[in-house]
């Protein structure tokens, strides 16, 4: 545990825990995930820092309740698409220093519908 660490435990209400499963957990708290509506995250219960520092069995419980996930919200919010991701150190886009998996639902009267993940990182913008 982490004690200057937001997901070290997760434990209030409005932290919406949907899955709570041995090492993982699922969250659709929205003050974590800002405009991205109905999205939410995977998160290891234990501290680890990047997806890189996960256990194989943390691994592979993410992967198991990403498809319990995907399940869940086909039936609440039918999306039309969805993104899953993980940022990795602040240069990555890792704002929380402890591991977790974006699941994004995506809906096509979205402004950026048809517009994945990369969209930023090869915008000319981006272009050193």
């Amino acid at each position: 545990m982490n004690n200057k660490c937001p997901f070290c435990p997760l434990s209030d209400p409005e932290d919406n825990i949907v899955f709570d499963r041995d090492l993982v957990l699922f969250t659709i708290n929205q003050k974590y995930q800002g405009a991205l509506k109905y999205s939410g995250i995977i998160i290891p219960k234990s501290h680890r820092e990047t997806v890189f520092d996960l256990t194989r069995q943390e691994l592979n419980d993410t992967f198991d309740l990403l498809q319990e996930v995907k399940v869940w919200m086909d039936s609440q919010y039918q999306p039309e698409g969805y993104n899953i991701g993980w940022n990795c150190n602040p240069v990555g886009g890792q704002e929380v220093m402890h591991a977790h998996m974006h699941v994004i639902p995506r809906f096509s009267h979205e402004p950026l519908a048809g517009k994945g993940i990369r969209v930023l990182l090869k915008s000319a913008q981006n272009n050193w």
